[in-house]
C-alpha cells in the first residue's frame, strides 16, 4: 500500500537526520528520490502527495512520533522552495466539538452547483460562499477575492489557500479571511493555518488577518472555526456548526430560540 511505502521513506529521512534533543529536523524534497532508491521502493508518481499525506491527512509514522517528548508532537512545515522541516509543536489537533448546537440556515446553494461540484472540497467552498457563511460567522460583510490562491512567501516557498475573502466591519476596518476547507478524510491542519497567517502578513499587511477553517461533518452540516496566534501556536477563538436546510424546515420555534440567544448577548 502507498501509505506503507510513504511511511518507510519518511521514517528513513527523519531518522537519518534526527539526533536526540533536536527540536527541528530539516530535509529537502529531493531526498525522497534518493531514499526511495536506497530502500528499493518504487518512487511515488507524485512526490508532493507523500509530504501532503503526512502534513494534512495521516498521522506521522510511529517511529517518528515516538521521539517526541511528552506534550509535544512533530509537524512538517515548509522552509522554502523544496525545503521542509520537522518541528516540535504542542500536541493537539483540530477536532470539531460535536456537542455544539446546530444553527439552521436556509440553504441558498443553487441546485445546479450542488449537482455538478467536482469534489467534496469544491462543494464545501461553494456552500460556504452561496450561503454567506463567512459573513454570518464573522459578523462582517465579506466578498470572495480569489479561489485557490497560490503564491510564494519568503521563508516558506509556495503556499496555497483554498479561498480568500475580504471584508469590512461596522467600524470601517478592513479584514482578510483566508479559508482552508477540508472534506472526506482530510483534516484541518494548524500548519496550513500558520501558512495562511504568514501569507496575509506578506500580501495584505494593512488588513486584519482572521484565518478560518471549514469542514464538512455531513453533507448538510458544516463547521467553521476562527484561529488566532498565541505564544504557544495557533488557537481556536470561535467555532460554530451550521446546518443547511430547506427554508420550510426552519421553524418558528427555531427563530424564537435564535432571537432569544441574540438578545442575551
Amino acid at each position: 500500500m502507498s501509505s506503507n511505502r510513504y511511511s518507510r521513506i519518511l521514517e528513513q529521512i527523519f531518522l537519518g537526520h534526527h539526533r536526540q534533543g533536536d527540536r527541528e529536523v530539516s530535509f529537502a524534497r529531493d531526498e525522497l528520490v534518493s531514499v526511495a532508491s536506497s530502500l528499493g521502493i518504487p518512487l511515488p508518481k507524485n512526490l508532493g502527495d507523500l509530504i501532503y499525506t503526512f502534513r494534512f491527512r495521516a498521522p506521522l509514522p510511529d517511529r517518528i512520533t515516538a521521539t517526541a517528548p511528552s506534550g509535544k508532537s512533530w509537524v512538517i512545515r515548509q522552509a522554502g522552495r523544496g525545503q521542509y522541516r520537522f518541528v516540535l509543536a504542542s500536541a493537539w489537533s483540530v477536532v470539531p466539538n460535536r456537542k455544539l448546537v446546530h444553527i439552521k440556515v436556509p440553504d441558498s446553494t443553487p441546485g445546479i452547483i450542488a449537482r455538478y461540484a467536482l469534489d467534496d472540497e469544491q462543494a464545501l467552498l461553494a456552500k460556504v460562499r452561496y450561503n454567506r457563511l463567512i459573513d454570518i460567522f464573522t459578523g462582517t460583510t465579506c466578498y470572495s477575492l480569489q479561489n485557490h490562491l497560490r503564491t510564494a512567501v519568503k521563508g516558506l516557498g509556495q503556499v496555497e489557500t483554498d479561498e480568500v475573502y475580504v471584508g469590512i466591519d461596522r467600524r470601517g476596518a478592513h479584514h482578510v479571511f483566508p479559508v482552508q476547507a477540508k472534506a472526506g478524510r482530510d483534516k484541518l491542519s494548524l500548519v496550513q493555518i500558520e501558512q495562511d497567517l504568514a501569507m496575509c502578513s506578506a500580501k495584505f499587511p494593512s488588513m486584519i488577518c482572521r484565518p478560518i477553517g471549514a469542514q464538512f461533518l455531513t453533507d448538510d452540516l458544516l463547521v467553521l472555526m476562527e484561529f488566532v496566534p498565541s505564544g504557544d501556536g495557533m488557537r481556536i477563538t470561535s467555532e460554530k456548526h451550521y446546518r443547511l436546510v430547506p427554508p420550510d424546515l426552519l421553524t418558528e420555534e427555531d427563530l424564537r430560540l435564535y432571537q432569544l440567544s441574540s438578545e442575551t448577548r
